[in-house]
């Protein structure tokens, strides 16, 4: 083989090894920002699952509070013994609905929920997740108290009687 020739192949090679990792160091670069993309996807997808959990945390409290009023006169007003009762209210000649069905916890995707009772009847819901929220602050009034803290679990979706005027 010619000097020549020998030049040109040593210089293909080299070629290709630049190449080469020219190639690599883009798949890695593709690689970091797939992966930023993901944690992007995942907080955003998170972030709607709190959003849907404060609508559905607030429509058991709303239907536990309708539940609760919806005594006629001469009744003593209860709250419901179980969630169903907010689905069937048979203490009338016609069942009443105050929850359209049951609905599914949006962090867990489960339709069990954690019951706050007073006694042996419903006063709020909340999530079982123990995950940490990324909504720290900027709560509706009625939401107040879920400022800073540190599980789904512990946004507890409360009506309490004694403390709410009939509006």
């Amino acid at each position: 083989m010619s000097m020549a020739n020998r030049n040109a192949a040593a210089g293909r090679h080299r070629q290709r090894g630049v190449m080469l990792v020219g190639l690599l160091i883009l798949m890695f670069l593709s690689a970091v920002l797939a992966m930023a993309g993901m944690e992007v996807w995942a907080t955003t997808r998170q972030r709607d699952r709190e959003a849907e959990l404060l609508f559905v945390g607030d429509q058991y409290r709303q239907a536990i509070r309708r539940y609760y009023f919806a005594a006629g006169s001469g009744q003593t007003r209860e709250l419901p013994a179980k969630l169903e009762d907010l689905l069937n209210d048979t203490r009338f000649p016609v069942p009443v609905q105050h929850l359209r069905r049951i609905y599914p916890d949006p962090i867990t995707g489960s339709t069990d929920w954690g019951l706050a009772m007073r006694g042996d009847r419903i006063v709020g819901v909340h999530s079982l997740s123990e995950t940490a929220p990324i909504k720290q602050t900027g709560f509706e009034k009625v939401n107040a108290t879920f400022e800073a803290r540190t599980a789904y679990k512990d946004w507890v979706f409360l009506f309490v009687p004694s403390a709410t005027r009939r509006r």
